[in-house]
């Protein structure tokens, strides 16, 4: 049992209870920045689920490779990708709200336009508003690693998800994810190894280096320091 007996003494204390959610919308408390970025940007930025299938040509005015990340949390990583790849266009999916302000501020300051993002449940949005065979690349980072056994279930890479994954992706398409819990990079492993339809582009058939289009974090730099470990999978869809 924690000492504090609220999650407000133990805020006061410095300290943040992680409250346990699964696809659970998170409205948080938005700074002036975000609601500002928020409104201002969403117009032309934010799509809507209510939507449905997206119409990418539509969307983005043209037709080239879609990447699409979920859980994209400030989105600073994201941004920094589409700005690099703009032959590319990005969609985004985060539950956060003041992440998706962060998000569109960041990217309306660096001028980046090939980027959209949905304020929603990303299973949700993968069965309704993503057509079949249509993403290049499928990005997951650093989810929630629910690193309690019992809550391994919770985990979003299960079998079941991987195969609706699998369907979004185009033939050859990539499922990305990086995570720096190893539990979770083995256990990563272990769905992806037995499900049907893909082929890890690792060599040495576990995990392969940081691919240069997925930017180094802040984090990331510091777990470096302090000498953890930061694992990626690809994983290409081969029928």
């Amino acid at each position: 049992m924690s000492q504090y007996k609220s999650e407000q003494e133990a805020a006061e204390s410095g300290v943040y209870i992680r409250k346990i959610q699964s696809f659970v919308k998170r409205e948080g408390r938005l700074t002036n920045g975000q609601a500002k970025a928020l409104e201002l940007h969403w117009p032309t930025m934010g799509l809507e689920h209510k939507d449905g299938l997206l119409n990418l040509a539509e969307v983005f005015g043209r037709v080239a490779p879609l990447v699409l990340e979920i859980g994209f949390g400030m989105g600073k990583s994201l941004v920094e990708m589409a700005k690099n790849e703009p032959d590319k266009d990005f969609i985004g999916i985060e539950v956060h709200t003041p992440g998706v302000g962060a998000c569109l501020a960041d990217a309306a300051e660096q001028g980046v336009t090939n980027l959209r993002v949905y304020d929603h449940d990303a299973v949700e949005i993968l069965a309704d508003c993503i057509a079949d065979n249509s993403l290049s690349r499928m990005q997951l980072f650093f989810p929630d690693p629910w690193h309690k056994t019992r809550h391994h279930k919770r985990r979003i890479v299960q079998p079941d998800f991987v195969q609706k994954l699998r369907a979004k992706l185009e033939m050859g398409g990539v499922f990305h994810m990086a995570t720096d819990w190893e539990n979770y990079a083995e256990h990563m492993l272990e769905v992806m190894s037995q499900a049907a339809g893909f082929k890890n582009q690792s060599t040495s058939n576990d995990y392969v280096p940081r691919p240069e289009q997925r930017p180094l974090t802040k984090f990331e730099q510091r777990g470096h320091r302090l000498g953890h470990g930061v694992w990626d999978l690809m994983f290409e869809k081969v029928s």
